[in-house]
């Protein structure tokens, strides 16, 4: 009897356990317990929208980093250029073929120093062609152009503090003939520009570690040839912050339609001429 006892209470044992290993079992199908599916489905990835959210968030902190460096630099590229015309009226050391290359030298250094980060947007004039050409969204335009003149006026204001700028020795840009004749260069040098812009940086033929020599030295030409004429802006913004800042907005219309102008003119030309790669 003791032996039927013990074995009954063995058998009792393995059905209990059996019993429990069969609720273990049937518990991890249990789609309400902490399983290896659950926790699986507890670190899976972030939804759409979360990650739509994330990417605009880079977006704008992209945008914001850009317009940011755009200003500051632009403040030195202006003081550059703009404060060299101040300084040699006022003091006659720097000449006029010092200014023409002091601007293409300046220019040449923004676009290899900030040309990848913001693509060495100076000039509205050229964020409005590469808008116009599809190579630039429309939607960014006005903060670009914001930026710009913020630099420029920024610029020209320290310019102006720091130095004692006369009428005589103003640093802005005023058509020294009649403003048919200045309006006539500033299309023409500003064609010139944007055509050897979209040539050297947009063309997947052309060598683009030469694109920042091409238009500085560009730039430098222009500025010797229509210096002495109209004062060879080829850009609004670089009218426009000595303008604001001195008040001074004689033929002003000339810096804004000539360059906007011979822009649009000189990036259709080169995509007429554009040859298609292969």
């Amino acid at each position: 009897m003791a032996l039927a006892t013990e074995e009954s209470d063995g058998n009792g044992i393995e059905e209990e356990i059996s019993k429990i290993e069969k609720g273990l079992v049937s518990t991890s199908h249990n789609p309400g317990t902490n399983t290896t599916d659950d926790f699986h489905s507890s670190a899976a990835p972030p939804s759409l929208p979360q990650k739509q959210e994330s990417k605009l968030q880079q977006e704008k902190f992209l945008t914001h980093y850009q317009v940011d460096c755009r200003v500051d630099w632009y403040i030195l590229c202006d003081i550059a250029g703009c404060g060299s015309v101040a300084v040699n009226k006022i003091y006659g050391n720097v000449t006029f073929p010092g200014v023409c290359v002091t601007w293409g030298l300046i220019v040449m250094a923004m676009i290899y120093s900030v040309g990848h980060i913001s693509g060495a947007h100076f000039n509205p004039a050229v964020t409005i062609t590469f808008a116009v050409l599809r190579r630039f969204s429309f939607r960014e335009v006005p903060l670009y152009i914001v930026a710009q003149l913020l630099g420029s006026t920024m610029a020209s204001g320290t310019i102006a503090v720091l130095l004692d700028v006369t009428p005589k020795a103003y640093f802005g840009t005023v058509p020294v003939g009649s403003n048919g004749q200045s309006l006539v260069f500033e299309i023409i040098i500003s064609f010139l520009l944007m055509f050897v812009i979209s040539g050297a940086s947009t063309d997947s033929r052309a060598i683009g570690d030469l694109a920042g020599v091409a238009v500085g030295m560009t730039i430098l030409l222009n500025v010797f040839i229509a210096g002495p004429v109209s004062g060879a802006s080829m850009n609004p913004a670089r009218s426009l912050g000595p303008a604001i800042v001195k008040r001074v907005y004689k033929g002003l219309w000339v810096y804004i339609v000539g360059p906007i102008t011979g822009c649009l003119a000189g990036g259709i030309a080169y995509n007429f001429i554009r040859s298609k790669p292969n």
